[in-house]
């Protein structure tokens, strides 16, 4: 009988079978590191070590479900289903439903803020400090305390540090204060917060580590390159001595500092887990040796990084390609050319062979329209996602209520959405009270004291949604049959049927209405890929920590080419990639060298060269037009990098071979005959 392991390569096979101790996997682009991470798994449960003991961790749902789905096919389902394989935000999601309590006022049904409701409650925590509109930038205050979190600082070390500057961040240091007390007081945690909390009640209780020790006795962790500080130290506790760590990673994709994550982290594993093995795949199955051996010329250029020479099977393949244009328009016109000519060439191409991926997202806007022009529609990765459109996240905030009622903020959310009587003047009076009472604003919105204070309309209408939400709530305790309830509570508590009084125009209000019921059968899928009856509960947790990845294209059944960052390309792979805007100041950007410096600009180039399989072309602009004039444009510093036995320059005359001439002969030729087979 087979095992999994036979079809692994030689230093794969080494990394599936090393089991004990910590080890530290190199898996550069396209060296089949999922394929290895599952293989491990299902050759560890082979030789008796039990599934609920192993603990898989990565970073997005899409890179989890990839893992869940191939480790079905490698052992049986039973054995499968006990092994913990997620993101580690599911993961500590997992113990906060544990242990929470023991962190503070929350409890198991705690919410988790998105974006929106962060930006809320920062403004909300300004409002309540005496901060106007004008005198403080929300985003520059959100992101201080997402660097604070990320740098495993609480509110009491940001106020230490910061509070007697005479700089912004003594403002940001107590609206940041304020803000998490928010956040308690609404039982609701932030992304952050599941990481910073988990690590707090590993350090702080002995009942929490042993757990987590006792559970997890072997540990593997995905894109290990990505960990900031909180993950590796998470990971660093559950490991403890017995270090039975497996960390898979690749130092020259490391390209998200400004996320908080930390290279120093893979760099200096060997010195955290001493005795660790050290194990390269340098095998690459997904592009040809010209890529390649362009993409190790890059990125040999790094001095903080591991040796590794990537080399494929695949032959040398096409050489890379480099064109200087222009202008801005120029480059765009080129790339759709350089398209089009090419699936003219060869029809078994389609428009999704070929990305086009740039470094900062504004680059996207002449690409978009030069396609949109010649009729040809673009996928854009990192387009407004589905779940972010404002009526699904209206339905979300109504169902999260039903989990935590002391979501303030999504109460706050939906009070007039449809509008029902309580407006600007019955909401402040809310909250007034809320100071008095020191209850949740749910509570409050049933109370007689609330009522007392309002019209006999707007006390009746407080009074139904509040009843409404009550009921729902215990209903939706029992798991099951989760989108007809959900369908029936949208429409019992006003949503559903009120859409129309929120969008006055016919057209626009169906069409969000569509999105609604769309989410609801999203519920529906949901529930039945679990392959058993859900809790709104468990649905909702899953909802809440969607990622980047987890998206609903309109046009996913469209053959169109794929525009993306070089950042939402990660994990992406594509016959054929164009690389574009390649000039000094935007690849490398000009902010980012400053915060992250050249290394890690470099390794996103690397990263972008690396999504190609069969081809690669790289594009640059002599000059772009900015502030009402043309300005001239250096050529990227990084392509002096490349190896001059590897590219070429085509003449952009040669290069683009006009459309062939259809003569009027041939065009009536062409309508004869379909004309003639419209009669038959």
């Amino acid at each position: 009988m087979s095992s999994p392991i036979d079809s692994l390569n030689d230093r794969q096979r080494e990394a599936a079978t090393t089991i004990e101790g910590p080890l530290l996997v190199l898996a550069g682009a396209g060296t089949g590191k999922t394929k290895v991470i599952t293989c491990r798994i299902a050759y560890m449960i082979e030789h008796g070590i039990a599934p609920g003991s192993i603990l898989g961790v990565t970073f997005t749902n899409k890179a989890a479900r990839e893992m869940r789905e191939r480790l079905d096919q490698l052992i049986s389902p039973e054995a499968a289903k006990h092994v913990t394989l997620g993101t580690f935000h599911s993961f500590c999601a997992k113990i906060l439903h544990r242990y929470v309590h023991l962190a503070g006022h929350y409890n198991s049904s705690f919410s988790i803020a998105d974006d929106a409701d962060q930006i809320s409650l920062v403004r909300q925590a300004a409002a309540e400090l005496g901060y106007s509109k004008d005198e403080i930038d929300t985003k520059a205050a959100l992101a201080y305390i997402g660097r604070k979190k990320n740098e495993m600082q609480w509110p009491e070390d940001a106020l230490a540090a910061d509070a007697d500057s005479y700089s912004d961040y003594a403002h940001f240091a107590r609206i940041y204060e304020r803000y998490q007390q928010m956040l308690e007081l609404q039982n609701t945690l932030d992304f952050d917060d599941m990481m910073l909390i988990t690590l707090k009640l590993l350090e702080q209780n002995e009942k929490v580590l042993k757990y987590c020790r006792d559970t997890y006795k072997y540990l593997l962790v995905d894109e290990y390159q990505d960990t900031n500080a909180a993950q590796f130290r998470i990971i660093q506790l559950i490991a403890g001595e017995t270090m039975n760590l497996c960390v898979v990673g690749d130092d020259d994709q490391s390209i998200y500092s400004w996320r908080g994550a930390v290279v120093s982290n893979i760099l200096d594993f060997p010195k955290h887990f001493p005795g660790a093995k050290e194990i390269k795949l340098e095998q690459n199955y997904r592009s040809t040796n010209s890529i390649l051996k362009t993409a190790n010329a890059i990125i040999a250029a790094n001095s903080a990084r591991y040796d590794k020479n990537l080399w494929s099977a695949k032959g040398t393949g096409d050489t890379v390609k480099v064109f200087r244009l222009q202008d801005g328009e120029s480059e765009a016109r080129f790339v759709v050319d350089a398209i089009s000519n090419i699936i003219r060439k060869e029809p078994d191409r389609c428009w999704s062979d070929f990305a086009v991926l740039f470094r900062s997202n504004h680059l996207s806007r002449s690409f978009e329209q030069e396609f949109r022009h010649r009729g040809i529609t673009p996928k854009i990765i990192g387009g407004q996602a589905f779940f972010q459109r404002k009526e699904v996240k209206d339905a979300a905030a109504y169902l999260k209520l039903l989990i935590n009622k002391r979501d303030d903020q999504n109460l706050l959310r939906i009070l007039s959405v449809p509008p029902r009587g309580l407006g600007d003047k019955a909401i402040l009076t809310l909250r007034d009270l809320q100071k008095q009472m020191k209850q949740p604003l749910l509570d409050i919105l049933g109370s007689p004291e609330y009522h007392a204070l309002l019209s006999k309309a707007a006390a009746k209408s407080a009074g139904e949604l509040h009843d409404c939400i009550a009921r729902y709530t215990e209903a939706m305790q029992e798991p099951g049959e989760l989108a007809s309830r959900v369908s029936e509570y949208l429409t019992d508590v006003g949503y559903l049927n009120g859409i129309q009084k929120v969008y006055k125009n016919l057209e626009e209000s169906e069409k969000r209405r569509e999105n609604v019921l769309e989410f609801i059968n999203y519920i529906g899928i949901y529930e039945v890929r679990q392959q058993k009856p859900c809790t709104l509960a468990e649905f909702m947790e899953s909802y809440s920590l969607m990622d980047e990845n987890d998206r609903t294209d309109d046009d996913e059944d469209v053959d169109g080419p794929i525009l993306s960052t070089v950042h939402a390309s990660k994990g992406l792979e594509f016959p054929v990639v164009f690389i574009v805007g390649l000039e000094q100041g935007l690849f490398p950007h000009e902010r980012a060298l400053s915060e992250n410096g050249e290394e890690e600009e470099r390794r996103l180039f690397y990263v972008a060269v690396t999504r190609a399989r069969e081809e690669l072309y790289i594009t640059c602009a002599a000059a772009r037009f900015k502030y009402h004039e043309f300005v001239r444009q250096l050529p990227s510093v990084f392509l002096r990098s490349l190896p001059e036995d590897c590219v070429e320059k085509p003449d952009l005359e040669d290069f683009i071979q006009p459309e062939p001439v259809v003569s009027d002969e041939e065009l009536r030729n062409a309508f004869a005959n379909i004309l003639k087979e419209l009669r038959s």
